[in-house]
């Protein structure tokens, strides 16, 4: 399986924080990777308009986001969200680790440049980030811009 389609859904099974315990957060990383594999399989099927591409993009991310799921608990979320918002507020190229020693899973989240949404006027950073599963090292890119309430919030990610 090409990593390509691993790391944006490892990053956007990270940002799904409503976890409850039990089967749920296979179910959410089963969603949120059907959903990831279905906007990529358009992007990659000639145009967006190859509904093959869709249907496979949704079953391999459905079950990629699944395996993702079952391996991420609340606690890698909750130490990757603390290290993803510490890193947007530091200093450009400072990078911001965590671990979880009960899982094994780690990452890095790093802000790499920033300046100023020209449609909305928000101060937004990019960022390149690692996440570390099951001895599996991935890698994703996004920017996030900051929130009224200080917070930052991914606007896009790849």
């Amino acid at each position: 399986m090409n990593a390509k389609w691993i790391a944006p859904v490892v990053i956007a099974a990270l940002a799904v924080s409503a976890c409850t315990p039990g089967r749920e957060k296979e179910e959410i990383g089963t969603v949120v990777g059907a959903g990831t594999g279905v906007a990529i399989g358009s992007m990659i099927g000639k145009g967006g308009g190859n509904i093959a591409a869709m249907v496979i993009g949704g079953l391999l991310g459905g079950y990629i986001g699944n395996t993702i799921g079952r391996q991420l608990d609340d606690r890698d979320r909750m130490l990757h969200d603390q290290a993803a918002q510490q890193a947007l507020a530091a200093p450009v190229g400072q990078k911001i680790t965590w671990n979880n020693p009960n899982t094994g899973h780690s990452g890095a989240v790093t802000a790499t440049r920033d300046g100023t949404d020209q449609a909305t006027g928000a101060y937004c950073r990019e960022y390149q980030q690692t996440v570390v599963v099951g001895g599996q090292t991935q890698q994703a890119y996004g920017t996030a811009c900051r929130q009224p309430d200080g917070s930052w919030k991914v606007v896009s990610q790849q």
